[in-house]
């Protein structure tokens, strides 16, 4: 592509072998993805062990009510991200460049909106959550010090998503490795060596990423493709509610995800300090198991977005075949490994010296060994998702997002009034599954919807690409 500086670090996925393409793609990401994880893995085990059990249990109760604002983020840099690469499959630079510019604009009033919101809405959301009185001052500490690095976090997740649409997923690794370990240095001043308690480890979270952003930014810059001029940033009606479009089902699916989450966690939170520190240990540890799901859906969003925007729509079944091979795969090697050393991990979290540490760490496992026995279905739910929305459809997986909302809370409220405190393990497992449902039968649907439309444009231009880069 024509003016572009470093285009061997960004990858178009319109040509070559899918399974190569999507498995080589995704490998810095799942580093990156796995340093980003060690952010949460560094800070629980700090805290579960420094802290103590009830550190622990007041980090586990907000993070549903952290990830929710973390899920706006993520699924509106999404979303705007799949315009981009869609554009970038499709050669319209200058759209591009005009897509990123809103993007950038859209992400600031959003992170003013979330921060303003956040910080009002954290002490009533953990009296609703019945956050135990012994712990609650410790988490709101740690979600006030988190909620005011809401713009750093938005600024990262839009730079990264950038890279990622144009095919570039080794600048956000390197920014993560560099923030990864930053991250351990301040757990270790910020906890260990002051007496900020939780808000050190939430502070040292923040400073990270703010490197990371940086780090990002500065790679950015570099890429001449996108030297933004006065001109991009004009809005343009249009323009701003597509990107809207993409990014507000996203964004709402996780919110609704969210809720769930925090319904389940209220309903935790009932079970006494020890358990939420044992279904703590388990959930931090949920990240890592999910991240190489997280990292072929990024993979699938962008080759499904570039193979949308350049026309080559049957690479796209194509890939979709390959991306959910490599997902299976992964999934049951990592359910193995969870299974033969999941014990052994957990004890990073929670010190089982005493009574209660004991009972917390046989908490864990068992709802770690219960995940991972279904992580197959988790795998399926993140390729399928992240087609569906790279070749621009939002709201089935938004719909998606309402199924697991359902399937999560039902299970939460029923299971635990017939089982008992059994009965909230299988909340996570039947949310995926919820999910699946919508999605599998949404993606067949999307895919011959979108094969169907190319065949009169196929017939008469002779390429359906040519077709596609019209109307992009």
């Amino acid at each position: 592509m024509a003016g572009v500086k470093n285009a061997g670090e960004l990858k178009k996925m319109t040509e070559g072998n899918p399974f190569s393409l999507l498995l080589f793609f995704s490998f810095p990401l799942m580093a990156g993805n796995l340093f980003q994880q060690l952010y949460t893995v560094v800070d629980t085990a700090i805290v579960g062990k420094v802290l103590g059990v009830d550190a622990l249990a007041a980090v586990g109760a907000v993070d549903w009510l952290n990830w929710l604002v973390l899920g706006v983020i993520q699924g509106l840099a999404q979303g705007f991200g799949i315009l981009m690469a869609q554009r970038f499959g499709a050669r319209q630079e200058e759209a591009l460049r005009k897509a990123m510019a809103s993007s950038v604009i859209l992400s600031v009033f959003g992170a003013v909106i979330l921060t303003l919101a956040g910080q009002g809405a954290a002490d009533p959301v953990l009296t609703l959550l019945k956050t135990p009185e012994e712990i609650k001052p410790i988490s709101l500490d740690y979600l006030r010090v988190l909620f005011a690095g809401i713009p750093v976090v938005m600024a990262y997740n839009l730079a990264a998503s950038i890279l990622r649409s144009l095919g570039d997923g080794k600048t956000p690794l390197v920014a993560m490795v560099v923030a990864a370990l930053t991250n351990v240095v301040l757990d270790l001043v910020l906890v260990m060596g002051t007496d900020m308690g939780v808000a050190g480890a939430a502070l040292a979270t923040v400073i990270a990423q703010f490197l990371s952003v940086v780090y990002c930014l500065l790679h950015i810059r570099k890429i001449q493709l996108l030297r933004l001029s006065r001109e991009d940033f004009r809005m343009e009606r249009e323009l701003t509610f597509r990107l809207l479009y993409l990014g507000m089902p996203m964004a709402f699916q996780n919110i609704v995800i969210s809720v769930g989450g925090m319904i389940v966690q209220t309903v935790v939170n009932g079970f006494g300090v020890v358990f939420i520190a044992g279904f703590t240990a388990t959930n931090k540890l949920y990240g890592l198991l999910e991240t190489a799901a997280t990292s072929y859906g990024y993979a699938m969003t962008t080759y499904a977005g570039q193979n949308m925007g350049a026309g080559e729509y049957k690479r796209i079944s194509k890939g979709m075949r390959a991306g959910t091979g490599i997902a299976m795969g992964t999934s049951f090697l990592i359910a193995a490994l969870m299974l033969l050393f999941g014990r052994l991990i957990l004890s990073c979290f929670i010190t089982a010296d005493g009574r209660e540490g004991i009972e917390a760490l046989s908490i864990a496992y068992h709802y770690l060994s219960i995940m991972s026995v279904c992580l197959p279905i988790l795998y399926v739910l993140h390729v399928t998702r992240s087609c569906i929305q790279g070749m621009g459809n939002t709201m089935i997986p938004m719909v998606s997002g309402f199924a697991e909302f359902f399937m999560r809370t039902g299970a939460a409220l029923l299971f635990t009034w017939l089982f008992g405190a059994e009965g909230i393990f299988f909340a996570e497992v039947l949310a995926w599954l919820g999910a699946d449902l919508i999605l599998v039968p949404g993606y067949l649907w999307v895919r011959r919807r979108v094969e169907a439309s190319a065949r009169p444009l196929s017939g008469k231009t002779g390429s359906a690409g040519e077709s596609s880069r019209t109307s992009s």
